[in-house]
């Protein structure tokens, strides 16, 4: 029955992938990960011990809005005036980008004197010390051309050491110059003049930490270099898009610094809008004045020549005197509606008491005169009564006929009155039309005086109102020019957060354990790639194309016994009793025959371990019992001996190929490692090894020795450098081809695979050599430490 680590070794099939296997691939590099793990950790916390924290300023300001200010402000002027409409509402782009510009950081630099730097020269690297440095230097010339070649040079550090309390020695770098300065003279470095001041606020404010004696490491800089840094560090954003309030943050590694920084900046922005509008006010005062100069001169003229008008003319108060003519001609006007309608309804009475009939007459129209109404009343009285006595009686009733009398008196008395009043009505007409003749050449006159007067009253108006309104805009101008309110309203004032923005430790230390753990893993994987050679026997299957890998050998160090023994259940004894077993699977069936096994051992080149695997085979062999016999067969460089402790033969293999006559039995030794090893060693070098294997005595010699051991184990030459192992192949039932592992590269297989196919290479079977246990197979590995455990107990 075949156990499960013969089907181990001897399966052809590729095993499927497995994750876990790739896992545990790697894990057998764990030492390695840890190391690399350990060290990244160390080198990331050095480096937030070295590196200098970076810490945030933020400032919040609100932008005013032009456009809700109140009139009087700035260019206000010009805007009521219809001029310059628009331009103090610019968007809020346009302030964000001013912010940021180069001109205000550029303005800023130079406020602060941040083109001078002040550092702590002792320590890893210079710790920038602003404020806190023991002297200032106070610029009184600074030539930029000759800064730029300075620096160019590194000329620009200066090292200020103190000798007392007034006295100071100044060494500049990468160059001769030292020389001792009292503080407050003059120092002239030819890119620039100074003055050395003592620190005044850090010497009232000298603390245990400040030390105010320490030496003083001065770099200058060029002034675009800074405001360009630092503008690459600024961010300046709207914080909502209904609101004009926007946040401004910088980041350095000195809090006071970056605070200094954004207060100024906003300031400089204010300072900058604050001269733009007083720019705009003395504009506006200048036009204002020059215009109230041209307005006055034209006031006068107008009203000189208003006086004359009126003079001329004789008014005094023109639209009243018109006001009076008007309404005089209105009131003549109705009074002849007046008297032409009565005069048509005394015609009217006229034509209709003229009749012959005694009809009544019309009353109420319109007549003025009471007796006339009397008269009409009367007269209709006497009809109406003469009326009812003809329904009773004739016209010839003397009632009737006394009645008819006093009408017709009555009706001649109504017409004399009525044409009376005709002729009162008609001489009142006549007096109306002379008199509305007269107030019409009145009113014909006043239009062109009206006119006249009206267009110097305009024009003396229009003067008026635009003086007082620049008199008016003159006196908001001034209090423009007076009240100097901030554009940008300051909400926070720059402050420093708690926390460093960088380094951040948890990152830091994150990716410093990422990096030690992917370091590992990279140079293992790229060490899997870039390697050429067969290490496992995984590999070996993958290129075998097949053939049968019949075991691994594990390496031997160097503290261990590198030949195997019955008492002693070490990992290099289990290899060998597990390739002893799987031989009895790839060995040729010898049926009834009898006669042992030749098993011959090759490699592609020297120092594979040739020797060395078949004097272990050989042993392990030997101590089951069967009879074994070693054959060197590798007469041009012989090693059986080596692990006998004897010289080389002078007798052996050689000479007995060499020899007609002599007995084989004569040449064998008994071997000192088994009492069942007989060993042929290979005798000494001869000049032609190629025609003493190829004689048919070799293959007499090996069948002598298969019918008289069980195992004929045969070291031979290496099979890619010599022709030595094909020309005796044909002898053998097995050839083991040995591999080593991590040296034998995986094109050499491809020459094996070839011999074997073109027959060069007898029943060939792969065996892996020098197998490092974490690249041991999964049998492999449980197999060897089963059994170390059960030697333990």
């Amino acid at each position: 029955m075949i156990n499960r680590a013969v089907d181990e070794y001897t399966s052809t099939e590729k095993k499927p992938f497995e994750i876990r296997e790739v896992i545990e691939e790697y894990l057998r590099f764990w030492k390695w990960f840890v190391l690399g793990a350990v060290l990244a950790l160390v080198l990331a916390v050095g480096y937030l011990k070295l590196k200098q924290p970076v810490y945030k300023a933020v400032a919040s300001v609100i932008l005013e809005d032009e456009e809700t200010k109140a009139p009087g402000g700035d260019a206000s002027g010009f805007v009521d005036l219809g001029m310059l409409g628009g331009l103090g509402t610019s968007s809020i782009e346009n302030e964000l980008g001013l912010i940021r510009s180069k001109r205000l950081m550029t303005n800023a630099v130079k406020a602060l004197d941040l083109n001078i730097g002040y550092f702590e020269p002792k320590g890893f690297g210079a710790k920038e010390l602003y404020t806190d440095a023991p002297y200032r230097l106070r610029l009184v010339r600074l030539d930029e051309v000759a800064l730029q070649k300075t620096m160019l040079a590194e000329q620009n550090v200066l090292e200020i050491q103190k000798v007392d309390e007034n006295t100071v020695t100044i060494e500049q770098a990468e160059s001769d110059y030292k020389a001792t300065h009292k503080l407050g003279d003059i120092i002239e470095m030819g890119f620039a003049d100074f003055v050395v001041e003592s620190n005044v606020v850090l010497d009232t404010l000298a603390t245990e930490d400040l030390d105010v004696d320490m030496n003083v490491e001065v770099q200058f800089y060029l002034v675009d270099q800074v405001a360009s840094a630092q503008r690459g560090q600024l961010e300046v954003a709207l914080m909502d898009e209904n609101s004009t309030m926007i946040e401004l943050n910088i980041e350095g590694n000195v809090r006071q610094k970056s605070e200094d920084i954004l207060d100024q900046l906003i300031f400089e922005y204010n300072q900058e809008a604050i001269e733009d509008k007083n720019l705009i006010a003395r504009n506006t005062a200048f036009f204002i004045d020059e215009r109230l100069s041209i307005i006055n001169s034209e006031l006068d003229s107008v009203e000189t020549g208003k006086e004359k008008f009126k003079t001329s003319n004789m008014l005094t108060n023109i639209e009243a005197e018109s006001s009076i003519i008007i309404q005089n001609v209105s009131d003549y006007n109705i009074k002849q509606q007046e008297v032409s309608t009565e005069l048509e309804m005394t015609n009217a009475m006229i034509e209709h008491v003229g009749s012959n009939k005694l009809n009544l007459l019309p009353a109420n129209m319109g007549m003025a005169e009471s007796g006339m109404v009397q008269l009409v009343d009367e007269y209709n009285q006497l009809v109406l009564e003469r009326n009812r006595l003809l329904k009773g009686a004739t016209e010839t009733n003397p009632l009737v006929v006394n009645l008819g009398n006093q009408l017709q008196e009555i009706k001649e008395n109504i017409s004399e009155s009525l044409r009376r009043r005709r002729s009162n009505l008609l001489i009142t007409k006549d007096n109306l039309s002379r008199q509305a003749g007269i107030l019409g050449s009145q009113i014909s006159e006043v239009p062109s005086q009206e006119r006249e007067f009206r267009g110097i009253e305009r024009q003396q108006n229009i003067k008026e109102a635009l003086y007082l309104f620049l008199l008016q805009k003159r006196e908001e101008n001034s209090l423009s020019l007076a009240a100097k309110a901030p554009k940008a309203k300051i909400v926070d004032k720059a402050y420093s957060l708690n926390t460093p923005v960088s380094p951040n430790k948890k990152v830091v230390l994150g990716i410093g354990l990422l990096g030690g753990l992917f370091v590992p893993f990279l140079i293992i994987t790229a060490n899997k790639l870039l390697n050429n050679k067969i290490n496992t026997r995984d590999e070996l299957k993958d290129v075998a194309k097949g053939t049968t890998v019949v075991g691994e050998i594990p390496h031997v160090l160097a503290a261990e016994s590198t030949v195997v023994s019955v008492n002693e259940r070490s990992v290099l004894s289990e290899s060998f009793s597990i390739l002893r077993a799987n031989l009895n699977y790839v060995m040729p069936d010898k049926g009834a025959s009898g006669k042992g096994s030749c098993i011959y051992v090759t490699s592609s080149a020297q120092g594979e371990g040739k020797t060395f695997t078949v004097i272990n085979l050989a042993l392990i062999l030997a101590e089951s019992g069967k009879r074994v016999v070693m054959v060197g067969g590798d007469l041009r460089n012989p090693q059986l001996h080596r692990h006998e402790n004897k010289p080389v033969s002078t007798e052996g293999l050689s000479t007995y190929l060499a020899s007609s006559n002599a007995e084989l039995s004569s040449y064998l030794e008994n071997s000192s490692l088994n009492k069942n090893l007989k060993v042929l060693p290979s005798g000494p070098v001869p000049p032609n090894p190629i025609q003493l294997l190829g004689k048919d005595k070799m293959g007499e010699m090996l069948e002598e020795l298969k019918s008289t051991y069980d195992y004929v184990i045969v070291d031979t030459a290496p099979a890619m450098i010599l022709a030595d192992t094909f020309l005796i192949s044909k002898y053998a039932d097995l050839t083991l081809y040995l591999i080593r592992a991590g040296q034998t590269e995986k094109k050499v297989l491809e020459f094996a695979l070839e011999a074997k196919a073109d027959g060069k290479l007898k029943n060939m079977a792969f065996l892996l050599n020098d197998v490092k246990i974490a690249d041991a197979t999964y049998g492999s590995k449980y197999g060897y430490m089963y059994g170390n455990e059960k030697a333990k107990k």
